[in-house]
């Protein structure tokens, strides 16, 4: 039906198409649910409360940042190796603390683990489940970096942003992948909100499932974006190994600064990281 010049779908086939494009969505999810995953690393955080997380598996990034830029987003924390800003609680998870506290120049403080040069895979499913910090300025993640990082630079290795939260608003979390031409104010992302729930209140689980040209987004198993590489401005970097992260910054251009509101300490609840390839590969 066409009424000046706009197309006009009527009500029933606009009912059909979601019910089609619903169908396909369900199909998608479950032939990724069908995939044979084998797990080839993980940290499920047990031991006595109070250690620092595993070194075998996990290095610190100190300070704030190389080039006293505040990690290139003008945060304001120091990451330290303290375990007041990161230990076991002896529960089975581990705990990412930001504190409001004058340390080495910085007004406040938390920590940053990696995997670099311990774990870097391509390719496969990277999950955590985790129990958000949330107020103005606290920016909790777990994201990838390609392992090429100090040979190539920024957003030439790749970024892959599993979970990012701007505290002020802690029942939305974004996905987000940066690269050369799509990267900061630029990167392509999306947003997954709850309507009745925080991220702060329980633990959820937020993955990526990550193939030579595809990478898929979920929140509790709920597929919400999928990446290609036609809907990038720029060259696909995501064929090569990439590290793990884990961070709670304080302030930052993504997000703002604290507030008055903003209380402190706030910590990041890990309960498990765990990396699977599909079986094959």
């Amino acid at each position: 039906m066409k009424r000046n010049n706009i197309f006009i779908i009527p009500a029933a086939i606009c009912s059909l198409l979601l019910l089609i494009l619903t169908a396909c969505e369900q199909e998608n999810v479950q032939k990724l649910e069908q995939r044979n995953w084998q797990l080839v690393w993980s940290d499920d955080f047990n031991g006595s409360a109070g250690l620092l997380p595993d070194a075998a598996k996990w290095k610190f990034d100190i300070g704030v940042g190389p080039n006293n830029d505040g990690w290139g987003n003008a945060e304001l924390q120091y990451y330290t190796n303290r375990t007041s800003n990161v230990a076991l609680d002896g529960n089975g998870n581990l705990v990412i603390t930001a504190k409001k506290e004058t340390y080495a120049g910085s007004a406040f403080t938390s920590a940053r683990i990696n995997t670099s040069g311990k774990f870097e895979q391509a390719y496969g499913r990277i999950e955590a489940r985790i129990k958000t910090p949330w107020g103005p300025g606290i920016w909790p993640a777990l994201w990838m970096l390609g392992s090429d990082v100090k040979s190539v630079g920024w957003p030439e290795c790749g970024e892959i942003d599993i979970m990012e939260l701007r505290g002020q608003k802690p029942n939305i979390i974004n996905g987000t992948v940066h690269g050369p031409g799509y990267s900061g104010g630029a990167s392509i992302t999306k947003s997954f909100a709850f309507e009745n729930d925080r991220f702060d209140v329980d633990f959820h689980l937020f993955a990526v499932e990550w193939g030579v040209d595809y990478v898929d987004f979920f929140v509790d198993n709920t597929l919400y974006q999928r990446i290609t590489p036609e809907k990038l401005k720029g060259e696909w970097v995501f064929d090569h190994p990439f590290f793990i992260i884990l961070n709670v910054a304080v302030g930052g251009n993504y997000l703002g600064f604290p507030t008055s509101q903003t209380p402190f300490p706030q910590s990041m609840y890990i309960d498990y990281v765990k990396v699977y390839q599909e079986a094959g590969e």
